[in-house]
């Protein structure tokens, strides 16, 4: 069986973008049942943390923007800047971890999550060094001219 990168990093990325909603989701769940939740930056309206609001579109945008890419882009340019990207990510994310097992509270089911998402990373980061790695697929192969009807 032919090994398919790109889906496989597809997967990896929706996995990673579910996993960070629900990272979220947790933090807010609080709210729900009465209690308050932890905040890092006190703010009196929404355009006082337009900036984050900005950081946190593109955080999501980009992965999926690099979904759709995947499918549709072969070329060793586009690979080394998506491996890049899978590295960027992972490197937020372990800040990210470390930052929050330096807080006075630590929550471990969020730090739980947080580990899944760095290794779901990792893995992410391995496919995608091995699709950068691997020769483009030649579009005139017989795999694909052959019809499986």
């Amino acid at each position: 069986m032919p090994t398919n990168y790109p889906t496989k990093i597809a997967i990896l990325w929706i996995v990673f973008l579910l996993g960070t909603l629900f990272h979220t989701q947790l933090g807010l769940m609080p709210l729900f049942h009465g209690l308050s939740v932890i905040e890092s930056q006190k703010a009196t309206n929404i355009n006082e943390i337009s900036g984050i609001m900005w950081l946190m579109l593109g955080f999501f945008v980009l992965p999926m923007l690099a979904i759709i890419g995947n499918i549709f882009i072969e070329n060793k340019r586009y690979r080394l800047v998506h491996f890049g990207l899978t590295i960027i990510y992972s490197v937020l994310n372990f800040i990210h971890l470390v930052l929050d097992l330096l807080l006075p509270q630590i929550i471990w089911y969020q730090i739980t999550l947080m580990v899944l998402l760095f290794l779901i990373g990792l893995l992410l980061n391995l496919v995608a060094f091995q699709w950068m790695k691997s020769p483009p697929k030649n579009n005139h192969s017989p795999e694909r001219l052959t019809s499986t009807y």
